[in-house]
């Protein structure tokens, strides 16, 4: 890795797509500080003081953007949100299927706008939702143009975010939401530093009982690192051999080449969109009910404990077992959407047959596609389901006396992220016919 990115610094238009997207990461962390107009600081510290449950799991997606109610405070979860329902909707809706499997260049872009204006709307939906829930905490100052510039303010700084992703990926380096979302997450790494550190030396002195929980802290961090790097690396070759064949005069011999299939082909993103779904409904619920919170029983109490036991243990073993169930089928099941959606068995299959090749032992057409599909069925699932025990370990260990949460999620955005920026960076530096990389 270190490799990799010595070398591209040393490729001019390599470098400059890490400095541009360095510097829109400067910018992101600076809006992070800039509060929103009309917050009186000093109650906003005593309300976000102790942020749990889903106030708490958006305050790490943002980098701590949330509970300094900065421009953005709401992060990009607007835009994973609209995302996940513009990809839901082309699966029933013909006119957007179209659009995406055949509409090229122009499709992408009107899938891409059709995103934006969604995701503008639900920002304004959450945006209303935040102002009413906290208007009560007393953290705005008074006045007639308060709640406009609260609104604006918050739906301008998700707009900005949603450019700044875009522009990483397509002037950059990496995919753009998932950067920002990296470095919000690994902003509050020198916090964690600091527990840890308090463990060792707490007040009262020098702490055996710290040090043995700070190293079966990291080692356990060390294993899931190792485990999601083996995931994400991990692929299955499939031989591939193409007969003899003339070439204008000549005659092209035979070629033996292989498919590579990763174990996890839909990389980290299927863990994102689970997550923005799961805490969708708290984020809904309260809108309309303020003091949700301290609801005892009803329906909608019930819903709002049962969205946020993601990232808070103190919803009751039911709930949070109830909540890791259906986190680890979402998982699951993002995970085979994006796979399919990426790898079409068919398509390949065809394109084989197509320039004469051949799987050795399996016949042209039909049982090749079927071959593949059988494949990457089962690779789906092992990934699928190691991403999915992953990021719900932390909630497992809340039933042990442990106590320990390791962030699984956290682990699986930040390694995921980090391996496929620097495949992307391989892959610029492939294309530029990089000498001494391609060793």
């Amino acid at each position: 890795m270190f490799k990799t990115i010595k070398n591209a610094l040393k490729t001019p238009d390599v470098r400059k797509r890490l400095i541009y997207t360095l510097l829109l990461i400067v910018v992101f962390r600076f809006g992070c500080y800039i509060t929103v107009p009309g917050v009186d600081s000093v109650a906003l510290n005593d309300a976000m003081g102790n942020a749990n449950g889903i106030a708490g799991l958006i305050d790490m997606i943002s980098g701590g953007a949330f509970s300094r109610f900065s421009v953005f405070a709401m992060s990009i979860t607007p835009y994973i949100t609209s995302s996940i329902v513009i990809q839901l909707l082309a699966m029933i809706i013909p006119s957007l299927e179209k659009l995406t499997k055949e509409g090229g260049e122009e499709g992408r872009k009107k899938i891409n706008r059709y995103t934006k204006i969604l995701t503008v709307i639900l920002a304004l939906v959450e945006a209303l939702g935040l102002y009413f829930t906290y208007k009560s905490s007393g953290i705005f100052v008074e006045g007639k143009y308060t709640a406009p510039l609260v609104i604006v303010s918050l739906l301008t700084g998700t707009s900005i975010l949603m450019w700044l992703g875009e522009q990483i990926t397509n002037k950059g380096v990496g995919n753009g939401i998932s950067l920002l979302i990296f470095v919000g997450i690994i902003s509050r790494l020198p916090a964690g530093i600091t527990t840890l550190w308090d463990l060792i030396l707490p007040s009262s002195g020098f702490s055996t009982t710290g040090v043995l929980l700070s190293l079966g802290i990291i080692i356990g961090a060390l294993i899931l690192v190792a485990g999601v790097v083996f995931v994400q690396q991990a692929e299955r070759r499939v031989p591939v051999q193409y007969s003899k064949k003339v070439v204008g005069r000549k005659m092209m011999g035979a070629q033996s080449t292989h498919i590579p299939l990763k174990l996890a082909m839909a990389g980290v993103m299927p863990v994102i969109f689970a997550s923005s779904f799961m805490t969708f409904p708290a984020l809904i619920i309260q809108i309309f009910v303020s003091d949700i919170e301290s609801r005892a029983g009803g329906f909608l109490a019930g819903l709002y404990k049962f969205s946020i036991a993601t990232s808070t243990s103190n919803v009751g073993i039911g709930y949070s077992i109830a909540n890791a169930i259906v986190y680890l089928l979402l998982i699951v099941g993002f995970t085979f959407f994006y796979t399919f959606a990426t790898f079409n068995p068919a398509e390949v299959s065809n394109t084989i047959k197509k320039n004469g090749g051949f799987i050795p032992g399996i016949r042209a057409g039909k049982p090749t596609t079927d071959y593949l599909a059988s494949i990457i069925s089962k690779l789906t699932w092992f990934g699928g389901l190691f991403l999915a025990l992953i990021a719900i370990l932390p909630m497992l260990l809340r039933f042990t006396n442990l106590n320990i949460a390791f962030g699984g999620t956290s682990i699986l955005i930040v390694v995921g992220v980090a391996l496929e920026t620097v495949q992307q960076l391989e892959s610029l530096l492939a294309m530029r016919h990089y000498k001494g990389f391609l060793e």
